[in-house]
């Protein structure tokens, strides 16, 4: 057992959210003013400050915590619980969140006498964007308009700004006197002895004339898209049981955390938002890749991620949002910066890496599911798509996937790693575009591949056949322009002159996963990754650790994320990398157990697993939790099974390898296309497995992949 337990991302924090709102408030469940504390709808905050005093003091929770990920129940005491005779009372605040915020406060009384107390609110709202409460940093602002209705009992703060329509209805619930003067709601509460006395807030934002409802006073879900979709992945993910703690435990975080993230936006409901506090918005690769890694445990969350993303194609050539017709979307803001066309994000299409993976995506949910209507329903989308690469995405047709930054405010880097100083030269010097990384054009390999997949099955076969001679020419010349003979593995990108950046980095892994490495240098390739430069012993650095630009806290120069465990453990399970790939999974495990609740952040530092460093910490702005974060546990499962779906054909192949650590697996309810199973895996002695079955009829064949079983025979 690690010496490291229960560490918490933001410590100072805690959070809950449904949909397109969060709240955001201290260690006490208070909203005292600091950023990034508040009450955010839309990425917008609508309340800032809530602070409660009764009888001119402040209750201080003692016991607090979230209840299903969308409310939260505190516990404080108002009067000496062991004085006798008795006087005990205490403060309930119960937060139950859904587009508006319903906020009860309850005195409970175990005392003889009845309680007369005045319950003073102090509230504001700044209508802050998200953004600007991470950064502490406004770059836009107005004043607040303030009205108290007294009929109605209700305050209405307006945000006086000339471009946007936002304010905050809060109407006040109570059987008791309610006076509102300088900022605060004054309540004067009778309690009678042992009974109790409520004090309801309902926060409803209104946007553009638009009134969002405070939800009900219920912990059970309530009846909102965001919360339907929540219910429906609860019910549908698969469960693990395992006789190994830490392995059970993350599944658990990650299923109960992907069951809590949907963003309930139509026409994809269940697709995820990436990850909390920052990221609480369509994200059109994040979404995709989060629900992709985690198709083990179901099927839903991808086929609305897709369709939301489908839903979201350029539609002109607008450099502003770096915009072209048929580019897949990156990101979606609906907070003051971007409504005001401040930074470009409110439709923001900078990202190349969306529009291969859409294809890759859709294959892979056919092999899962066998759903040839949604298949048929997205096939425009996928042409759209790959006429969008074609057109533009290798803009001086050289033959390989290269991006560019048009716009002023957008992102410099469009790959994976999309953070403004990821891509440096071996020199530590920041690469200028176009650049043409290494793991785009493994992602457009795949799409080529799942795209005549894709077509075939939809009786398109000639074309089919035209992506698949594609997908072999670019294998080829990838391998010719990208391979470091002396490093052992490829290079981060080509600059803009076509030369190799030769810096050691994390992509290998997804090239492995992709299957566009030939497979008689895969074993090279993987034992490179696992070099103690790039292997930290929590997982594998974004950059080697002895790159002059390594920074272990960077985003993305040394830094470790969960996320490219799940698609490096799947690519090594590819080409029968078992010793690498036990060694991810026992990293990636051992990390999550370090963590509150075995919740795996959403990146940890590049610091090595050594006694002087019992924990590696996390980047300073991390999240947690975070959605591809939680699918990548999933994955790592499935990689350890090697498990290959094939619906259309009611057959899934396996060849489970087991560490030792691990001796047994149950997954229970495991879908593909119209059968649901439990799947049980047994380690027997010398590392053999046992499978068993149950359910829906399934055949289970026992096969390692084409490229385990012949490295030589695949490697062109």
């Amino acid at each position: 057992m690690s010496p490291v337990q229960n560490l918490r991302v933001h410590p100072d924090l805690l959070y809950i959210a449904s949909g397109w709102s969060s709240l955001v408030t201290d260690v006490r469940g208070r909203i005292t003013g600091a950023d990034p504390q508040g009450f955010f709808a839309r990425n917008t905050r609508v309340l800032s400050e809530e602070h409660i005093t009764v009888n001119g003091r402040e209750p201080l929770a003692f016991s607090i915590a979230n209840v299903h990920g969308h409310a939260q129940l505190s516990y404080a005491e108002l009067c000496d619980g062991e004085a006798m005779p008795s006087q005990a009372a205490y403060l309930l605040t119960e937060r139950f969140l859904g587009e508006g915020l319903r906020t009860r406060l309850s005195v409970v009384s175990y005392g003889d006498e009845q309680l007369n107390l005045q319950v003073d609110i102090e509230l504001a709202a700044d209508f802050a964007d998200t953004t600007e409460a991470e950064t502490h940093r406004r770059e836009q602002s107005g004043d607040v308009d303030t009205t108290w209705i007294p009929e109605t009992r209700e305050l209405r703060l307006t945000y006086l700004h000339e471009n946007l329509d936002r304010a905050v209805a809060i109407r006040v619930h109570t059987s008791q006197t309610v006076r509102y003067a300088g900022q605060t709601l004054t309540v004067d509460l009778a309690v009678p002895s042992r009974q109790c006395a409520c004090v309801e807030l309902l926060i409803e934002p209104v946007f553009d004339g638009e009134r969002l409802a405070a939800p009900p006073p219920t912990y059970a879900e309530p009846t909102d898209t965001a919360a339907i979709a929540r219910t429906t992945l609860a019910r549908e993910f698969t469960r693990l049981r395992s006789t190994a703690f830490d392995v059970a435990g993350a599944w658990r975080a990650a299923v109960d955390d992907l069951a809590a993230l949907p963003l309930g936006e139509p026409p994809g409901p269940t697709a995820p938002i990436a990850g909390l506090p920052m990221y609480q918005e369509i994200f059109g690769r994040d979404t995709m890749t989060a629900s992709w890694q985690a198709l083990l445990a179901g099927p839903t969350m991808l086929r609305d991620s897709l369709r939301l993303n489908a839903a979201h194609l350029g539609q002109r050539i607008d450099e502003w949002h770096d915009e072209e017709p048929g580019k897949p979307l990156h990101e979606a803001r609906r907070g003051p910066v971007s409504a005001l066309g401040l930074d470009p994000f409110a439709d923001y299409h900078g990202d190349w890496s969306t529009a291969p993976d859409f294809l890759v995506f859709l294959g892979q949910y056919f092999t899962w599911t066998g759903d040839v209507d949604t298949l048929r329903d997205l096939l425009p989308t996928a042409r759209r798509v790959l006429d969008w690469i074609d057109r533009y995405g290798d803009p001086d047709g050289e033959g390989f996937l290269d991006y560019r930054c048009r716009s002023p405010a957008g992102l410099k880097n469009q790959g994976w790693k999309d953070s403004g100083t990821a891509i440096v030269d071996e020199h530590g010097q920041i690469v200028e575009n176009p650049i043409a990384t290494s793991e785009l054009q493994a992602y457009w390999y795949a799409a080529l591949r799942h795209g005549a997949m894709v077509f075939a099955a939809a009786g398109d076969r000639a074309f089919g056949a035209v992506l698949v001679a594609r997908a072999a020419a670019l294998r080829r010349r990838f391998h010719r322009a990208f391979w470091m003979p002396d490093q052992g593995c490829h290079a981060l990108a080509l600059d803009p002159h076509k030369r190799q950046v030769r810096s050691v980095n994390s992509n290998d892994g997804h090239l492995l996963a992709t299957g566009i490495v030939p497979a008689r240098i895969a074993h090279v390739v993987a034992r490179r990754l696992f070099a103690p430069d790039m292997f930290s012993g929590w997982g594998i650095r974004t950059l080697s650790a002895e790159h002059p630009a390594y920074n272990p806290f960077s985003y993305h120069r040394g830094s470790v994320w969960p996320v490219e465990a799940g698609t490096i453990g799947l690519g090594l399970a590819r080409y029968g990398c078992w010793e690498q790939l036990h060694l991810l999974a026992e990293a990636t495990f051992a990390a999550a157990a370090l963590f509150e609740g075995h919740r795996l952040p959403e990146v940890l530092s590049g610091l090595p697993r050594d006694q002087a460093h019992p924990h590696p910490g996390v980047y300073p702005n991390s999240c947690a939790p975070q959605a591809w974060s939680a699918s990548a546990v999933i994955a790592l499962v499935q990689a350890l099974l090697a498990l290959r779906p094939v619906a259309p054909l009611r057959t899934i192949f396996v060849d489970p390898h087991l560490p030792d650590w691990l001796p047994d697996l149950t997954l229970e309810g495991v879908q593909v296309g119209r059968s649901t199973f439990d799947l049980t895996i047994r380690r027997r002695r010398g590392g053999r497995t046992s499978v068993r079955t149950h359910g829906d009829g399934i055949m289970v064949i026992r096969r390692p992949t084409l490229q385990a079983m012949f490295p030589r025979r695949t490697a062109s």
